[in-house]
């Protein structure tokens, strides 16, 4: 691939930077540091671009990534990255600055928009191939536009990301089958058609039963009892699914054997030592129902007693199966991951080619205004005596000549000035 960074013509491509704090470098707990709530999200955005210089800016947020993407002529060395937590927060003390600089990714230039294009292909993903990146990074713009923060040259290379990324899903198998337990188990459930008026048991209330539930919401299913050790966690999953269209309700874990409204899925994830659902606790939440029965265990060591799954009529989903089934899925998606940079590598090529030509149609606006003011002076000041003298037919030929001339004007030094950029390197 070429060094197209290395060229003079590509200075407004240098100044890009992306400061980057992802699961990679950051726990997930410390990621909250730089979380930006909706109510001052985009005030804190527009005091830190104006403090720090910054001509345009674009702040991404998922739940494992926080990534600042800006242009600035300077590099982002210790010193800048001081100045920029400093403004980012001026709360923090040296130490918490610190802690910042120490964790953050920077990228510039040509690696800054390899990045970009990776993160929407969710190659640089937690869980590579998951799609809901592409609408993330997508969603960020949109909010940052709204706001202000961003200008041309972000816009350009959104929209070049997000068409490389698309590309990568469609001409890859990267995001074919699931890698994370927690969609493989949704996939399970999904195939052995639970009706979306089922009754759910959850049993436990961390990110995993959490994360589960958003699948199960979104695609309408709308019954779940919750139990949980400490009853505000259980409250608060239950919180996020109980509207008109949903019923989700929330009970200490200590009253799950004595629940007697039935159940058709079971799905459990606690971090107990030993299993906590018995063949006894079992029958007891089987109320006498008869038929198959759906249960998800995503808990290690397991939170379903084996005489539960040999001594009933079950329909069993555990974790074991699970993983081996995301090991062998990442084994085939590792194979499309050179195919998926080849396309980003086409993207970042393309999109530098659509950056030449959009500069040329910046820096070319003014010309058609001066073409005109140029004519308008020639006839109406310079040679108005001699226009003047001529008979109407003359006029009217001399007009059509002029007109032809202003167009060939305009066209013909923008088409040059285009195909000379564009062959530079």
């Amino acid at each position: 691939m070429k060094d197209i960074c290395s060229s003079s013509q590509n200075k407004a491509v240098q100044q890009l930077k992306v400061i980057a704090f992802t699961h990679k470098n950051t726990s997930l707990n410390d990621l909250s540091r730089f979380f930006l709530h909706d109510e001052n999200h985009d005030e804190r955005l527009q005091k830190l671009k104006a403090l720090c210089g910054i001509s345009e800016l674009l702040y991404i947020s998922t739940c494992n990534r926080i990534e600042f993407v800006f242009r600035h002529q300077s590099k982002p060395d210790h010193s800048f990255l001081k100045g920029f937590f400093r403004n980012f927060r001026d709360d923090w003390t040296e130490e918490e600055i610190s802690f910042a600089i120490e964790h953050a990714t920077v990228f510039e230039n040509y690696e800054a928009i390899r990045h970009l294009m990776e993160v929407a292909s969710s190659l640089d993903s937690m869980v590579v191939g998951e799609r809901e990146i592409i609408t993330q990074v997508r969603n960020a713009y949109d909010r940052c536009k709204r706001a202000g923060l961003t200008g041309d040259f972000i816009r350009l290379a959104i929209k070049n990301v997000i068409t490389t990324a698309k590309q990568v899903y469609t001409e890859t198998r990267v995001g074919e089958n699931p890698l994370s337990v927690v969609s493989l188990a949704f996939r399970k459930l999904r195939s052995v058609n639970v009706p979306l008026d089922a009754r759910f048991i959850i049993v436990g209330a961390g990110e995993t039963n959490g994360n589960l539930l958003k699948y199960l919401d979104k695609h309408g299913y709308k019954n779940f009892t919750i139990f949980n050790r400490t009853l505000s966690n259980a409250k608060k999953l239950a919180g996020n699914f109980s509207r008109s269209s949903r019923s989700a309700d929330a009970f200490l874990l200590n009253e799950l054997s004595g629940f007697n409204k039935g159940f058709d899925v079971l799905i459990s994830c606690t971090s107990a030592p030993e299993a906590i659902i018995d063949k006894h606790i079992y029958a007891s939440l089987l109320q006498n129902e008869k038929g198959n029965k759906i249960i998800v265990d995503l808990a290690l060591p397991a939170d379903i007693a084996a005489e539960v799954v040999s001594g009933f009529e079950v329909q069993y989903i555990g974790l074991s199966e699970l993983k081996t089934e995301a090991e062998h899925n990442l084994h085939e998606r590792e194979a499309e991951v050179a195919a998926a940079q080849e396309i980003i590598n086409e993207g970042i090529e393309e999109f530098y080619a659509q950056f030449r030509t959009r500069k040329v149609e910046l820096k070319m606006r003014e010309v058609p205004e001066k073409i005109r003011a140029i004519k308008a002076k020639a006839m109406n000041d310079v040679f108005v005596n001699e226009i003047n003298g001529l008979d109407e037919k003359s006029k009217e030929v001399l007009f059509s000549v002029m007109d032809y001339m202003e167009k060939k004007c305009i066209s013909v030094p923008m088409v040059m000035a285009k195909e000379i950029i564009l062959n530079e390197q």
